[in-house]
């Protein structure tokens, strides 16, 4: 019996052929080029801007929850 390992990241590595695979990322890449001739350029740049400012806005968040995390652990330390 042969034993299957596989990455932590990749668990569908032993399920379909390397062949397989293959022909879906082409297919993926070829999908996202046509797509990119759909939308024209300031729609792209407006996304990526868009998504540049809700990452910067969890980052925030992000902050702010581990300041409040070392205020708590400050004050549990003072007690």
């Amino acid at each position: 019996m042969t034993e299957q390992t596989t990455r932590p990241d990749k668990p569908f590595d032993n399920w379909f052929p390397e062949e397989a695979r293959e022909h879906v990322r082409a297919a993926h890449q070829e999908l996202h080029k046509s797509l990119e001739g759909l939308i024209p350029p300031e729609f792209a740049e407006h996304r990526r801007k868009a998504r540049k400012e809700m990452l910067l806005a969890w980052r925030s968040v992000i902050d702010s929850a581990l300041a409040r995390m070392k205020e708590d652990e400050k004050r549990t330390k003072k007690s």
